[in-house]
């Protein structure tokens, strides 16, 4: 499979700040053009600037995951810049830190459209709106979420999400790989960004013991992941789910 030119583009959906923009400036330090979308549009203009003092090109553009036309305006923005082709598409974009927990009695279920609508009916739009671009060497990146394999209490809505992600990501493995792209999925466990710092007073330390390797998650686990699962070393790895949890679960 021939990857890409080296100077590639990645897209990078939730990018105003968190994982998202941690992996727009983890690509761009390798190299990679960045396309940062967010609803978030002056996060995500801060997010490419950040990137361009990485030495690359970059832009901002703004984004609601759950819109046909907004994802298809953003693949329209996303090809102009990238002239044509895309290297890597990474959806990250989801509800997280805002989710209510409560018993599943309790959910509301407007709440729980609204997580399905980003967190599941967002990544597949996003893929469906760029998929002209993406051709052989060309990668997909489905965020999951280690919550899948351990079922957290009181957070149904969220869990249900990731999890679809997953099925999501091995039907478009065998879709798109017809053409030479390979598409996975990252189920990041309890990582410290500012959202996880927000939900918790003890984020820095919560469930570092039951980890192998006893320290808390950081953006850049989570990130050098996706590097791989882009380049070509993962060439004939596709419709995987890599669980990057510091060894909290093995699956």
């Amino acid at each position: 499979m021939n990857h890409q030119a080296q100077r590639s583009t990645v897209l990078v959906t939730g990018a105003a700040g968190g994982l998202g923009r941690a992996f727009a400036l983890g690509f761009a330090r390798r190299g990679y053009d960045v396309a940062a979308a967010d609803l978030n549009l002056e996060g995500a203009q801060e997010t490419a600037r950040l990137a361009e003092e990485e030495g690359v090109q970059a832009m901002a553009t703004t984004v609601d995951v759950t819109s046909v036309s907004s994802t298809e305006a953003m693949a329209r923005e996303v090809g102009d810049f990238s002239g044509g082709a895309l290297g890597v598409l990474i959806n990250n974009a989801a509800i997280y830190a805002t989710v209510t927990r409560s018993p599943m009695e309790e959910i509301d279920p407007e709440e729980w459209d609204a997580v399905m609508a980003v967190n599941l009916k967002g990544p597949w739009l996003c893929a469906r709106a760029c998929s002209s671009l993406l051709s052989e060497g060309s990668s997909v990146i489905n965020l999951s979420s280690a919550t899948v394999y351990s079922g957290s209490e009181n957070w149904l809505h969220y869990v249900a999400s990731k999890s679809g992600v997953i099925g999501l990501t091995r039907v478009m493995a065998k879709e798109l790989g017809r053409r030479g792209v390979t598409v996975n999925a990252i189920a990041p466990g309890f990582t410290l960004t500012e959202a996880s710092y927000g939900l918790m007073p003890d984020a820095a330390t919560y469930g570092v013991d039951r980890g192998a390797i006893k320290r808390a998650s950081q953006p850049q686990d989570i990130v050098g992941a996706a590097l791989f699962l882009a380049g070509q070393d993962s060439d004939y790895v596709t419709g995987q789910t890599l669980v990057v949890d510091g060894g909290r679960q093995f699956i």
